[in-house]
């Protein structure tokens, strides 16, 4: 399990040395913040009869966001191994190859939930400025981030056989 960890950690470390991680958690906040402005404006401007975690959840922007950011996140996994000869030693160490697999995927999965940790804020912001619930009941959040973080897992595991096909990270993210 230590080898895991080892391997985890590296994986993890790895995306945050990157600049793309940035960029994408930039854009991602950015896409995200906007399509939550924009929804609470709609809101504002008329009578509807849904909450705004559902407009949120609901919006074009937040589904155009929800779906470019994983290949983003795979493409590199493992088409970087290849491309840089890495991989090779990698899977001669003495680690089983589950642990590289499962080290790869949860180091994703993990960058994946730190994308989505400041939207909860939010909510919490709303919640606060208007004195209202964002959503009929707090069911409906955790029901709402169970789904992401299912999708996500569902979405990263795609991504991790995509990246395996290939050396090169661009034909990763466009499978």
């Amino acid at each position: 399990m230590r080898k895991f960890y080892t391997l985890l950690s590296r994986e993890v470390s790895s995306y945050f040395y990157s600049p793309i991680a940035y960029i994408v958690l930039v854009f991602f906040l950015l896409v995200s913040g906007a399509d939550f402005y924009f929804q609470l404006s709609f809101m504002n401007e008329r009578q509807v009869q849904y909450s705004v975690q559902e407009a949120f959840f609901n919006s074009v922007f937040f589904w155009f966001a929800f779906v470019l950011i994983f290949p983003l996140i795979t493409m590199r996994l493992f088409a970087e191994e290849f491309k840089l000869g890495t991989i090779e030693p990698l899977m001669t160490a003495p680690v089983r190859d589950w642990h590289v697999v499962l080290a790869k995927f949860f180091g994703a999965l993990v960058f994946y939930l730190v994308l989505w940790v400041p939207t909860i804020l939010y909510f919490v912001i709303f919640q606060y400025v208007t004195h209202q619930t964002a959503a009929g009941s707090s069911g409906a959040y955790w029901g709402s981030y169970l789904m992401l973080l299912l999708l996500g897992m569902f979405y990263i595991s795609i991504g991790c056989f995509a990246s395996v096909l290939t050396r090169n990270q661009i034909i990763a993210a466009v499978i």
